[in-house]
């Protein structure tokens, strides 16, 4: 495969992030992505770490929320980024999910319009363009990032939607540089995403080929398959416990997602993970993701791409060296 990337979530140091993207790049990576899900880990301070010891790679938010930022701080971030990385920040951005967002106080509401207005914003501010725009969710009066020193000109930052649902595929395909495709999905969910994405870039008069489509993979590689298995068991454990849109989105029925309900708190305990973790069977962690054997985890990778992947995100589980060197283009 011609195009790959990696993505780092909370799992490793961020020095250990550093070093991997390093070697991601060496190894002819595309993009290294950074995760910001959990309240765990910020996604904008490993990306400046990442750019800050790289020279070819692209940087990737994937994603931050277009909630808890005001508009101009967010644009003004991805400016800075770009001021240390020029013309290899990559904007991915989300519409964030429940419980999370309401148990911090976030009002998810109408949250194709939010976005539309996120990203309208963001991309006439990024032009360094003056803006005037009122809107339902953001307010700004002849505002303008006030480059004085550095770089007065247009920023090459494109801004790709993390979407899962049909509505917000079928914006991203309208507005959008790119979406990022969500992960723990069967390769025939971008079946249904790319017909929600034709329609969007149809509204919009442009071409599917306008479109990056980048996916976030689980992968979970290892010589012993049963040790590669029980890694992504873990993990989808608690994503589907927690994140019902990707429970939704991957075809697991209501009927398992309650009982890993039951067991897990929120937080999720290692024990609580452990004691759920036989629920969810052999045959879903490989339908859902990419593990086993460094053939099985490669096949099932070309999988997502036959399905209009554009670029596999690479979320290592194991030995992430050894991912990305059974993943190298160099």
């Amino acid at each position: 495969m011609e195009r790959v990337a990696l993505y780092l979530q909370d799992a490793h140091p961020i020095r250990l992030g550093m070093e991997l993207a390093q070697y991601a790049e060496a190894r002819g990576f595309e993009a290294v992505w950074q995760a910001e899900s959990r309240l765990v880990r910020d996604a904008i301070v490993p990306m400046a770490a990442y750019a800050a010891v790289t020279d070819r790679i692209k940087i990737g938010s994937g994603v931050i929320n277009n909630w808890t930022r005001n508009i101009g701080l967010l644009a003004a971030t991805y400016l800075t980024l770009d001021d240390l990385a020029p013309n290899r920040i990559i904007c991915g951005i989300g519409a964030w999910w429940d419980p999370l967002a309401r148990n911090v106080g976030i009002h998810r509401r109408k949250p194709l319009k939010a976005m539309r207005e996120t990203i309208i914003v963001m991309k006439k501010l990024l032009a360094l363009e003056p803006v005037t725009f009122h809107g339902e969710f953001h307010h700004v009066d002849g505002i303008v990032l006030d480059v004085v020193h550095g770089r007065r000109e247009p920023r090459n930052v494109p801004i790709y939607i993390g979407a899962t649902g049909p509505k917000m595929m079928e914006l991203a395909g309208e507005i959008a540089d790119g979406v990022v495709l969500n992960y723990c999905v069967p390769p025939e969910y971008n079946d249904v995403a790319m017909a929600h994405l034709r329609a969007g870039v149809e509204k919009a008069g442009r071409s599917i080929d306008d479109i990056d489509r980048p996916q976030l993979i689980v992968c979970s590689v290892d010589m012993d398959r049963r040790k590669a298995l029980d890694g992504a068991r873990g993990l989808l454990t608690q994503y589907l416990a927690q994140q019902p849109h990707i429970a939704k989105a991957s075809g697991v029925s209501d009927e398992v997602v309650h009982e890993i309900q039951s067991i897990l708190g929120w937080p999720a305990t290692k024990e609580q993970i452990q004691k759920a973790m036989p629920l969810v069977p052999d045959d879903l962690v490989q339908r859902i993701t990419a593990s086993g054997s460094p053939e099985e985890v490669k096949a099932k990778v070309q999988e997502y791409i036959d399905h209009g992947a554009t670029c596999p995100i690479l979320y290592p589980l194991g030995d992430p060296k050894l991912m990305i060197d059974i993943f190298a283009t160099r």
